[in-house]
């Protein structure tokens, strides 16, 4: 008797999902930087201190923590197509509006507001809820891949937005990234779906305010929310935000710090999908610990390393802080995923807020400080101090279950 064997093949689906977030996550990732470069333009073009473009910088930055846990809610009712076209179409509107500036605040409502709406709904909650929903055996190497996505958003394309705006001017980058995040919203629509098993509608502010009312009565959620404010603190806020600037004062051109940011940028990549291969493998916690210890030394040797040119020292400090810089974000997922299970997601979201919250801080005490002091260096410092602190704090998360997945 013939028996006839049919081979069942992978659906390739997952990853073509996986592809359209990637494209979401890297187009809205360029917006995250780009504030960075506004700094001393909006200073000299419109007059405004640092301290009050840094002010806009702090609300982009929390909007954007805050939106994570409602953005990962908001997918159970509407789906993650919805929200990713419908979160590119806010930063091309924030970005575009910003052109028509006049006065500090509406660069805290286009910018800070609209912006970080459309910034936080991409995040990284987006790319733990993507790994979460279509994957098992490989998601924390995919949540590391769409993390390390928004990490080239942030930083490949800062030597072009660079260029842009000393061969131009402001103006001209935003209305470049209005563009890009307008052609890319078919092509998001059009692959980005969520499995047929996945969520109904739920009351997407009960939801989250639910999942938050029980994650904040456990030690493990304000540990990891905590670690990870330092974490944001350490990078969005004091490196993304301040760093450009901070060069510049030491005589380097904007156009060779941007590159710099590339080369994080780019080391980011690695370290980030390198840390999501460790995280299916090794105890998260000790990653994590190792991650803090060794980004507080870089923070400690930059103020002895910046200066009008690039010489070996400081391009070291960008490749290790490059692998370090977004790496946090597969083993603290993998922490909540321990610890709450189905609730991951929106946790996570929950501590991305506090990621924000700490980075939104920092961007605004740098230009206090700057403006204060005339120098960057008390900020690199105490920021380095506090990832000593987080390096610590981080081995204090008990109880947790195996968190490798399969491979």
């Amino acid at each position: 008797m013939d028996m006839e064997i049919t081979l069942v093949r992978p659906s390739r689906r997952p990853w073509r999902v996986a592809s359209g977030a990637a494209l979401a996550i890297v187009v809205a990732g360029s917006f995250s930087t780009l504030a960075g470069l506004l700094v001393g333009p909006l200073h000299e073009d419109l007059g405004w201190s640092r301290s009050s473009v840094g002010l806009g910088s702090l609300v982009n930055m929390v909007v954007y923590g805050a939106t994570a846990p409602f953005a990962a809610a908001l997918m159970d009712r509407l789906g993650m197509r919805r929200v990713a076209t419908g979160a590119l179409l806010l930063v091309g509107a924030g970005a575009a509006l910003t052109t028509t500036m006049t006065s500090p605040w509406q660069f805290v409502l286009y910018w800070g507001v609209l912006v970080g709406l459309g910034t936080g709904a991409t995040a990284a909650t987006f790319a733990a809820t993507v790994g979460e929903r279509w994957f098992t055996a490989r998601r924390g190497l995919v949540t590391g891949m769409l993390t390390a996505a928004g990490v080239i958003g942030q930083f490949a394309f800062l030597p072009l937005l660079s260029w842009i705006v000393e061969s131009y001017e402001w103006r001209v980058a935003a209305y470049v990234l209005t563009g890009a995040a307008t052609l890319a919203c078919p092509a998001v629509w059009a692959s980005v779906r969520d499995p047929e098993a996945a969520a109904g509608p739920k009351a997407v502010e009960s939801r989250a305010l639910a999942v938050l009312g029980r994650a904040a009565r456990t030690a493990p959620f304000w540990l990891l929310a905590g670690t990870f404010a330092v974490c944001g603190a350490s990078t969005n806020g004091v490196l993304w935000t301040h760093f450009a600037p901070a060069a510049h004062d030491h005589g380097m051109p904007v156009t060779v710090a941007a590159s710099l940011l590339s080369v994080i940028g780019l080391c980011n990549v690695a370290g980030t999908v390198g840390s999501g291969w460790a995280t299916d493998r090794f105890d998260a916690r000790r990653l994590l610990t190792a991650y803090y210890a060794l980004r507080a030394l870089c923070l400690f040797a930059l103020p002895l390393l910046l200066a009008a040119t690039v010489d070996v020292p400081l391009l070291a400090f960008a490749v290790l802080f490059g692998l370090l810089d977004v790496a946090t974000v597969p083993p603290t997922v993998a922490l909540c995923r321990a610890h709450f299970g189905a609730d991951a997601p929106v946790v996570f979201g929950w501590v991305s807020t506090a990621h924000q919250v700490g980075a939104g801080a920092v961007a605004f005490a740098g230009g206090l400080a700057r403006d204060a002091f005339g120098s960057y260096d008390v900020m690199w410092v105490g920021v380095g101090v506090l990832c000593v602190a987080a390096s610590l704090v981080v081995l204090v998360v008990r109880g947790v279950p195996e968190c490798r997945t399969a491979v």
